[in-house]
């Protein structure tokens, strides 16, 4: 999910940046230029660091800016299909919930919450399982698998990335931990039910019988 890559790439000095520090001008330009943007079509950068300036810059006839190659250290976020994601719920709709886990939101549609009919409370901002009695709200912490993955390079933030809780050992966090216990306590009952029995405490040996009365 989180990756650390070292990266070249070119930056644009605007003509009244030039003659200030070079690094800290470097750094700032890359992080507006690189930072909340895709990275190959599949990465997201979250943070860039450590940028340094590779050679001279170049002048581009008409242009008053220098354009100089930098390499940089980034950490990139790449949410891949079927990795498990744990997220908090930001948001109820007619239609689901978004989750969000690292810097991106996930859509957890309706049909995918529980294995259940659910009722869509959007006023409270609120799921609730019709038969369970579950409920998802703003807040909750979820555990959930990405199961379709569309990346937007032009508004990351607005990637379609499709959710689902419908598999074992995903949901709301309580709900799992709920299960665990079940599951543990049935194992017990079970290992309980076919432990051997103790053996009865063998009868003590009878008393020697007293001796003779002595001979007269």
């Amino acid at each position: 999910m989180y990756y650390l890559d070292h990266r070249r790439d070119v930056v644009r000095i605007p003509p009244e940046r030039l003659g200030l520090e070079v690094d800290t001008v470097l750094t700032e330009l890359a992080q507006q230029q690189f930072e909340g943007k895709l990275v190959d079509g599949q990465n997201l950068a979250v943070t860039i660091r450590d940028v340094k300036a590779l050679g001279e810059g170049h002048i581009i006839h008409g242009d008053g800016g220098v354009y100089q190659e930098v390499e940089y250290e980034a950490l990139l976020f790449r949410p891949e299909i079927q990795e498990v994601v744990e997220g908090a719920v930001v948001e109820i709709r007619k239609f689901g919930a978004f989750v969000r886990f690292g810097p991106l939101d996930g859509l957890l549609h309706v049909s995918q919450v529980m294995d259940d009919r659910v009722n869509i409370d959007e006023h409270n901002q609120r799921l609730v399982g019709v038969e369970t009695k579950r409920d998802l709200k703003v807040g909750y912490k979820v555990r959930a698998r990405v199961v379709s993955l569309s990346l937007s390079e032009i508004s990351p933030r607005d990637s379609r990335i499709g959710l689902t809780m419908r598999q074992p050992a995903l949901g709301r966090l309580e709900w799992i931990i709920e299960a665990h216990k079940k599951t543990d306590d049935k194992s017990g009952k079970k290992a309980a039910a076919a432990a051997p029995k103790k053996a009865a405490p063998a009868a003590k040996p009878a008393a020697p019988a007293a001796k003779a009365a002595a001979a007269e």
